[in-house]
C-alpha cells in the first residue's frame, strides 16, 4: 500500500512539473541547462519514474525560477 501512495505522489508531481514546465514555454533541454539535472531525468521524473529527493526539488525549482514549495503544490 505504501508503495502505491508513493507512486500517486510521484505522478502527481511529475504532472505539476511537467505543467509548470509546459506554461513556461521550456523545452526539456532548456529547462536542464538551467539546472543540474539531465533532461532525460527529468522526463522520468515527469513520468513519475523517478523518486526525487529534496535536493532534486530544489535543482528543480532553480531550472523552472519558480519557489520549491510551488512544485509541491498539487
Amino acid at each position: 500500500m505504501i508503495k502505491k501512495e508513493g507512486s500517486v505522489i510521484q505522478n502527481n508531481f511529475g504532472f505539476n512539473l511537467k505543467k509548470i514546465r509546459n506554461s513556461k514555454g521550456l523545452s526539456l533541454r532548456a529547462m536542464a541547462r538551467n539546472c543540474d539535472i539531465d533532461d532525460s531525468n527529468i522526463s522520468k521524473i515527469e513520468n513519475g519514474k523517478f523518486d526525487v529527493q529534496l535536493s532534486t526539488i530544489f535543482e528543480l525549482a532553480k531550472g523552472l525560477d519558480i519557489h520549491p514549495k510551488d512544485l509541491l503544490d498539487f
